[in-house]
């Protein structure tokens, strides 16, 4: 049987994600650590663990409606109202999904069109050009700089535009060079976008994780959220990747069709994961506190092991990565990977899996524990000064 005929040409020419094939080899490799895959170390919080385990002996092991369960809707539109001063309706306008990454999903089948480009700044998260590949759109990447700490300019989102243009996807804080956008540089690209027919795909994961300053969300400026799609979940903020749960925003015209894509592809968010996310939700600020306080301990060691080893690290300002610069060594960013893992057993994922614009940088992820990041350092510093090369 030939395969290849059969299978559709769209998904085969699109690559697998460049951060798993690392942490596949990784997990099969004795004495390995992994620097690469953004999962906290911490564990759920009991108090979030124990209210689904009382979900579950309640019996509450029932499909909800495809929005996901009211309850939930109106804290998250509650903690959204509270923690970055946008309102929205819980009914209409907010819908429980599978992880961030299916808002994303449906975010960008329910906007666009074969044909429509969608403005995906880079280097970034894996999954938007994909997304829009896969809804037939063309994915057009906007290259940001290390030398403006990662951030999208006015100038660079201009040049971008396109009367095709439909949708800018806006992931900040930023995975994965730790590159925030301030109050000013967001008002910077509302000013381009108010006059226009562009949406925006505003990817918020990681705003609980910011160092020095206080997330904001570009639908919280003046005419933007009648034009935003805000995305956020609970994997990050609160060590809850396992469990499967994240959330979009948006004007109810857009959040209908969302909900459309949504009920015919998966029907609902699980259950015991939603009762456990109301918990997590009305009583997590603590914890959210807590283990930011940790990541910024450790963003600092890592930046700092990078810097004296010679390996130039822009000092991230959001999430849990760093983006070190590899180029003094002369080695491609996947042979640099490939080697470290090799040689020294340190799992790191290449810049190019985040887009071309990624060579000569790697991605670390420092939401693993000190010891380990501090043994990773040792390791690479001998791999860069020659001790471990081949």
């Amino acid at each position: 049987m030939n395969y290849e005929s059969l299978l559709s040409q769209k998904v085969q020419g699109i690559p697998p994600s460049g951060i798993r094939k690392f942490f596949d080899i990784v997990s099969e490799m004795k004495d390995a650590i992994s620097l690469g895959v953004g999962e906290p170390d911490f564990v759920t919080p009991w108090h979030i663990r124990n209210e689904a385990i009382y979900s579950l002996e309640k019996g509450r092991t029932y499909y909800t409606s495809n929005s996901g369960l009211l309850e939930l809707r109106r804290e998250i539109a509650l903690y959204m109202e509270r923690r970055i001063n946008v309102s929205y309706d819980p009914a209409n306008e907010v819908i429980v999904t599978v992880g961030g990454s299916e808002a994303i999903d449906l975010c960008i089948r329910a906007l666009v069109n074969p044909g429509d480009e969608v403005l995906v700044p880079e280097p970034s998260f894996v999954c938007y050009k994909p997304c829009a590949i896969m809804a037939g759109a063309k994915a057009v990447p906007l290259v940001t700089k290390n030398e403006n700490k990662f951030k999208l300019t006015k100038e660079e989102l201009l040049a971008a535009i396109t009367p095709k243009t439909k949708l800018l996807v806006l992931p900040y804080p930023n995975n994965p060079t730790g590159g925030i956008m301030t109050k000013e540089d967001l008002e910077d690209i509302a000013s381009v976008l108010r006059d226009k027919d562009i949406f925006v795909l505003s990817d918020e994961i990681y705003g609980e994780l910011t160092y020095g300053r206080e997330h904001i969300s570009i639908a919280s400026l003046p005419g933007m959220r009648e034009r935003t799609v805000l995305v956020n979940g609970f994997s990050k903020s609160y060590a809850m990747t396992g469990w499967r749960l994240g959330w979009a925003a948006a004007p109810k015209e857009v959040m209908q069709q969302m909900v459309k894509i949504h009920q015919y592809a998966i029907m609902c968010a699980p259950t015991a994961s939603q009762y456990a996310a109301i918990e997590a939700v009305k009583n997590g600020d603590e914890d959210i506190a807590r283990m930011r306080e940790q990541y910024n301990y450790r963003r600092k060691v890592i930046v700092d092991g990078f810097n004296k080893m010679g390996l130039s690290c822009f000092e991230p300002e959001g999430a849990f990565y760093v983006f070190p610069s590899i180029q003094s060594t002369g080695l491609t960013s996947d042979e640099f990977a490939e080697k470290l893992l090799r040689s020294q057993k340190i799992a790191v994922v290449p810049g190019t899996a985040f887009g071309d614009s990624g060579e000569g940088f790697i991605r670390c992820s420092y939401a693993y524990s000190i010891a380990n990041i501090n043994e990773a350092l040792e390791r690479i510093d001998r791999f860069v000064n020659g001790k471990g090369a081949e």
